[in-house]
């Protein structure tokens, strides 16, 4: 299988991790050759109940005994569509909200773009500098990073980027300006939080000049951070939130959320204004309320931030400079990118996952199931200090 993988299979980084997969059960990996892993990572912060969640199985099991996939995205009435947007329009703080599903996260920034373009009839779009929102054209278009963009320009015009949290820089919004995109916490960069109630003032300024503020929640929502969305922890509520991964269970999906006035745009002038064969498949629908169900119904929640503590406690080294990000959304930030590319790959030897960060190379990255236990955390954070200990 190896051998195919690397002959057949499309490579997206010069050395991946390349374990054969057997099967996965809760928060463990388990390789063709018997060797168990644990997961720090959840599919990049997608697989928020764990692996094969027995909740999340069976609701994608009594969805295929139904039906798969019946009709292009808003044409005909599913009932795991419409439960769907019915449970993410309710986490939203603002009334008569709609949700558009899609395929991936990406797919959904978009949407996003396409609705403030519709909405405030403007072009310029603003983000920040070292952000990241997919890999489309659009969505590369308003991440930040040129040595990932620089070979596939020209993008799409009218992109402006500033300075995450520097407030001198909001005056740039201006009445050119169709929206501000921002990852509630900025994730490739390192996991940076807003600070000095940063995006209170980024939306007082767009609600000045007539912009929308779009949420990139595509990491921080879905409960990971302590609440469903990571803006209810910093005073703000956005006109589009962009949200992906964790919502799956595992599965692939996305979604962008705005007022039903707003979303109402996309039907018409021009019909079909935004359109997918298959967004919001029911068998990943049914998945993604399965999860949604258990997280709002369980104390899952309140337990990342109690969890986050456990990390902070256990991960105490000289070597370690820093651990950033909230909930189980964390990063432990090492001296140099030998020292934690050196990490990461001694303890998959070990049975730990562990993974890169996209533009911070000295970070571990942590983002485990929010089902992971305290034991499971303390067998974790022992392995990465044996690591640390045995390199430093």
């Amino acid at each position: 299988m190896k051998s195919d993988f690397f002959t057949y299979q499309a490579q997206t980084s010069p050395h991946p991790l390349a374990i054969e997969i057997s099967h996965a059960k809760g928060c463990y990996i388990y390789g063709t050759d018997e060797k168990k892993y644990l997961d720090f990572v959840a599919g990049v912060s997608a697989n928020s109940l764990g692996h094969n969640h027995p909740k999340v199985t069976e609701a994608i099991k009594n969805q295929l005994d139904a039906y798969t996939h019946v009709m292009v995205y808003g044409e005909f009435i599913q009932q795991p569509q419409v439960d769907l947007c019915k449970q993410l329009a309710k986490t939203f703080p603002i009334k008569n909200t709609a949700v558009y599903i899609t395929n991936s996260g990406t797919e959904a920034t978009e949407g996003a773009i396409k609705l403030a373009k519709r909405v405030t009839k403007r072009a310029e779009i603003i983000a920040a500098k070292n952000s990241y929102h997919g890999n489309t054209q659009g969505s590369m278009s308003v991440s930040g990073v040129e040595k990932q963009n620089q070979v596939f320009r020209p993008l799409i015009p009218g992109i402006r980027f500033i300075t995450f949290n520097e407030e001198a820089e909001i005056s740039q919004i201006t009445q050119q300006t169709a929206a501000v995109i921002l990852e509630t916490i900025q994730g490739g960069a390192g996991f940076i939080e807003p600070t000095n109630k940063y995006f209170t003032k980024v939306k007082k300024r767009c609600e000045e000049v007539g912009a929308l503020l779009i949420l990139d929640e595509i990491q921080t929502g879905i409960g990971r951070t302590g609440t469903f969305w990571g803006f209810e922890n910093y005073n703000v509520i956005p006109d589009i939130i962009i949200t992906g991964k964790g919502l799956g269970g595992g599965m692939p999906i996305g979604a962008f959320i705005a007022s039903f006035e707003h979303m109402s745009l996309l039907k018409n002038n021009p019909k079909l204004g935004h359109i997918s064969t298959f967004a919001g498949h029911p068998v990943i629908a049914a998945a993604a309320n399965a999860t949604m169900n258990e997280i709002l119904q369980s104390n899952l929640m309140s337990e990342c931030l109690r969890k986050e503590k456990l990390f902070r406690t256990y991960l105490q080294h000289p070597a370690i400079k820093e651990i950033r990000g909230k909930g189980l959304m964390l990063i432990a930030l090492l001296e140099s990118p030998e020292l934690a590319a050196n990490v990461i790959y001694k303890c998959l030897d070990k049975g730990l996952i562990l993974f890169f960060l996209l533009f911070e190379g000295r970070a571990l990255r942590i983002t485990p199931p929010l089902t992971i236990s305290d034991e499971e955390i303390k067998l974790g954070c022992e392995i990465i200090l044996e690591t640390l200990n045995e390199i430093v």
